[in-house]
């Protein structure tokens, strides 16, 4: 129990025996101005009374409008939050009693002797780079049972002075058996084996308490335990935590850390692989596999979410989750307004968040394929393997490289051959599919190149299809929720198979949005296939998709569609896995397009 006070000075003799000799900002003081003092005084600019600052040292040791100062370093006579705290009129008191905030005669005490000290202020505790202490002189403890002098260590001599201030004695030292029990638990979170034990016990030879610490540390146990905190600051988690609690294929990312311990790597090492391993200079696959630190947040798969308003909360998690874990900070609060406590903005914050910000992602996750963005990761022998095929490949694309002498060669050949004839092409030959939308019994959408595969019009079944008349024949004008499916079996194509698809419409409104033609999985499996998609703004987005859109091919045409009026639309691939081999055409000419993503490395094939 703390004596009451209720004069400056009989503060500093009612409180002598429990005052810190040197009081600290952070520690002591920043607690109770920010508990009791900010709600008028600190950085809420629409809520400062008398404008005071206690927040900031130019504030609160500036000169205020009646002249004195609330906190003048090294003299409380004239430090007017001394006169204040300390009052007994309440019409004076701070904090004022309408507040229903107060000070205790301890606290009191400890801003007194803090301003007697110099009021040094600090800032917050995570920024201020450490310093190593001076190592206090002490008697060292006896002797222990394996011959080991306690005391010598630099952190015994300030457990030891801690002991001889607080009046205590040392403990005695402890056996053996409890010695190796407590050192198994310190360093690998596991008892030690009876074997082990007896191993311990048996060792009479000098440094045998440092035999067992390097064994311990050499363990992957160690490792193991060690990383078990961190996995719990990243919020690492095997499943997707949200609905159904998918499977997440996280454990790779554990693994990495737990060998980042066993390899004693580097702190500063350690936190940037895992934030920005990906961005390094001749980055390796473990230091990407490391930013997977940035990908442990939660993540939803379930189909009626606003995935634009899940992406921004993962955003915002991995913002809050660097705060805490790297700087150890809460930024969180700074996402609505200037942070109260922390010395975080709300601009910092959001210069913060745009840099996760910038990744090109989707807020609903698939069912089919994992999370995004991911790395795939092979064995030694499939490394080498996938070597020797990349150097094969290399030396064949080079002879169809039509920069090739080879390849200029047979070309003026087959010129000469040509020569004063009609060039002939024959479309149909590799013609899989022709729908002229202008005969639908039955609501059938006869296949004219093949008969294997006819298309049929779902949705709305109840409903007479609309047909008008189109730029060739009829068409058909899709109202409400129709589409025209052309089978489950039909125009499948792995991101090797080069095609083309093309076809007329007309947009009748503008603000349309949804697919004009696909051959994918949907959301729910990571939009595999390949998709030409009308965007709201009328841009068209077209691409080959293993999950979208970290794993896919994508561009964005440069201009809106037209709307009003009949055009043809044509998307060529060239099986070549890169978005240059991706083309939109519009009545023949080439379309405009913006690269969206270039990675597809994964199958196509839902």
């Amino acid at each position: 129990m703390l004596p009451a006070c209720s004069s400056t000075e009989g503060a500093e003799q009612d409180f002598a025996q429990v005052l810190p000799d040197r009081v600290d900002y952070n520690f002591h003081v920043k607690p109770i101005l920010s508990d009791r003092c900010y709600a008028c005084h600190g950085p809420d600019e629409n809520a400062l009374k008398a404008g005071l600052r206690l927040d900031l040292e130019s504030g609160a040791t500036g000169r205020l409008e009646s002249g004195g100062r609330a906190i003048v370093p090294g003299n409380i006579r004239k430090s007017l939050v001394v006169e204040r705290i300390f009052a007994s009129d309440p019409d004076a008191v701070m904090p004022p009693p309408e507040s229903n905030l107060h000070l205790s005669g301890y606290e009191r005490a400890l801003i007194r002797r803090w301003i007697e000290q110099g009021a040094e202020f600090k800032p917050h505790w995570s920024l201020i780079p450490p310093s190593r202490p001076e190592v206090p002189s002490t008697a060292p403890a006896a002797a222990g049972t394996d011959g080991r002098v306690a005391g010598v260590s630099p952190i015994d001599a300030f457990v030891n002075r801690r002991v001889e201030r607080e009046g205590l004695e040392a403990a005695g030292p402890a056996d053996r058996e409890r010695l190796i029990r407590r050192l198994s638990f310190d360093l690998t979170g596991l008892p030690p084996t009876l074997e082990e034990i007896d191993a311990f016990l048996a060792d009479t030879r000098p440094g045998a308490y440092e035999r067992v610490v390097d064994r311990l540390l050499a363990s992957d146990a160690y490792g193991e335990h060690m990383a078990a905190a961190w996995l719990d600051i990243a919020r690492y988690a095997d499943s997707h935590g949200y609905q159904d609690d998918g499977l997440r294929n996280m454990w790779p990312w554990r693994d990495w850390v737990i060998s980042a311990y066993n390899a004693n790597m580097p702190y500063d090492e350690f936190l940037t692989v895992q934030l920005a391993g990906d961005l390094l200079p001749d980055r390796t696959r473990d230091q990407i596999l490391a930013t997977g630190f940035n990908r442990n947040h939660l993540q939803s798969q379930e189909g009626g979410i606003v995935p634009e308003e899940y992406r921004v909360d993962y955003v915002a998690d991995r913002t809050n989750t660097v705060g805490r874990a790297f700087l150890g900070l809460t930024v969180e609060c700074a996402r609505c307004h200037d942070h109260k406590y922390d010395p975080i903005t709300q601009r910092e914050y959001f210069e913060l968040f745009a840099f996760f910000n910038s990744v090109n992602e989707f807020g609903n996750i698939p069912y089919a394929g994992e999370a995004s963005p991911t790395v795939i990761l092979t064995s030694d022998d499939d490394e080498q393997t996938l070597a020797e095929l990349s150097t094969k490949i290399d030396s064949l694309a080079a002879l169809v490289e039509t920069s090739h002498a080879r390849y200029d060669a047979g070309y003026t050949a087959w010129r000469s051959e040509l020569a004063g004839q009609a060039l002939n092409v024959d479309l149909t030959s590799s013609r899989i599919g022709y729908f002229p939308l202008d005969g639908t019994p039955d609501r059938q959408i006869l296949n004219h190149a093949s008969s294997d595969h006819d298309g049929y019009v779902w949705g709305d079944v109840d409903k007479e299809l609309i047909v008008v008349e189109g730029r060739v024949g009829s068409a058909l004008k899709l109202v409400g929720d129709p589409w025209i499916d052309m089978g489950k079996e039909f125009a499948w194509f792995e991101r090797n198979e080069p095609f083309s698809i093309g076809l007329w419409l007309q947009i009748t409104d503008p603000g349309r949005e949804g697919p004009l033609f696909n051959k994918a999985g949907g959301l729910f499996n990571g939009m595999r296939g390949y998709v030409a998609m009308l965007r709201k703004d009328g841009h068209l987005s077209a691409s080959l998709n293993h999950v979208f859109p970290s794993n896919s091919i994508e561009v964005v045409t440069e201009a809106p569609l037209p709307v009003g009026r009949w055009m043809h639309l044509t998307m060529t691939y060239d099986g070549s896995s890169r978005v240059a081999g991706l083309r939109l055409f519009l009545d023949g000419r080439p379309l405009a397009t913006v690269p969206a993503a270039d990675n597809l490395k994964m199958s196509t094939l839902y």
